[in-house]
């Protein structure tokens, strides 16, 4: 199928080709009724088949506009897809949707490292409404994605995503899982939406605080937020959940920033 395809560096093109775990990614869904299945960078179509067979209707976005006959043949026996031959990143999404008619939205994707961090910005940012995200990506990321509060991966984005998502880990994936073979292992996670969230008085303001209080990851909560917050609010609401100005970033779940957040905003 690869024989005379020319990878391209520049778009992180890296097929899967393990079919156990294109089985579990697949499999990894809770597929609800009246579903529309987003998948982000179908690549050779690989996996795209597994979504086909279990999905209501696909959408598959692809910047590279000659993987066509690849992905026309591997689809050939399918008619419950569409291809948006577009840069994810750049497109109006919900525009897009308005013309399908469904309950739950689910999207699936196996993005490069490079552009990880722009496409989780922008599934948050612009609220696609998305039920689950299922994603692979480098392990790294994903063990910085999925962290566990005051575990040294446990960072700002980490915070972030904590506000919107359940997430966990679903698999490691073995560099030998790919063709060409890439240079780093990866893993898959599992994004689920949470039906609530909690008040917040402003994102944006949230945001810079949680950034903020990572600026340097070994510091204090004081040290980081010393000339740019009053810290007499922040030791209130830390010690109200047992912590205190000597606590770490790392150290904090993301609703206790969120309080933080909204004490600092009245």
């Amino acid at each position: 199928m690869y024989k005379n395809f020319d990878f391209k560096k520049s778009l992180g093109q890296n097929f899967l080709i393990d079919d156990n775990v294109t089985e579990v990614i697949a499999n990894s869904i809770d597929y609800k009724d009246d579903n529309l299945v987003i998948e982000i960078g179908p690549g050779s179509g690989v996996l795209s088949k597994k979504l086909l067979k279990r999905a209501d209707r696909v959408i598959l976005y692809e910047i590279d506009t000659r993987l066509n006959k690849i992905l026309e043949k591997e689809l050939s026996s399918f008619d419950n897809y569409e291809i948006i031959w577009d840069d994810f990143l750049y497109r109006d999404v919900k525009n897009d949707l308005v013309k399908y008619k469904y309950t739950n939205l689910y999207i699936v994707a196996n993005l490069p490292y490079y552009i990880t961090t722009p496409i989780i910005s922008k599934l948050v940012l612009e609220k696609i409404p998305a039920s689950e995200i299922v994603i692979m990506i480098q392990k790294e990321v994903a063990n910085r994605l999925s962290a566990n509060v005051g575990s040294k991966e446990y960072g700002q984005i980490t915070v972030l995503l904590d506000y919107y998502f359940d997430i966990e880990k679903v698999i490691d994936v073995d560099r030998k899982c790919f063709y060409p073979i890439p240079n780093v292992d990866s893993a898959v996670i599992k994004m689920t939406r949470k039906e609530k969230l909690e008040k917040l008085t402003s994102f944006e303001h949230f945001d810079k605080l949680v950034k903020d209080s990572f600026r340097f990851k070994r510091k204090t909560i004081k040290n980081n937020l010393i000339d740019r917050y009053d810290l007499s609010i922040i030791q209130n609401v830390l010690e109200k959940y047992g912590f205190s100005l000597n606590s770490r970033g790392e150290d904090i779940p993301y609703y206790v920033f969120v309080d933080l957040s909204n004490e600092l905003l009245k």
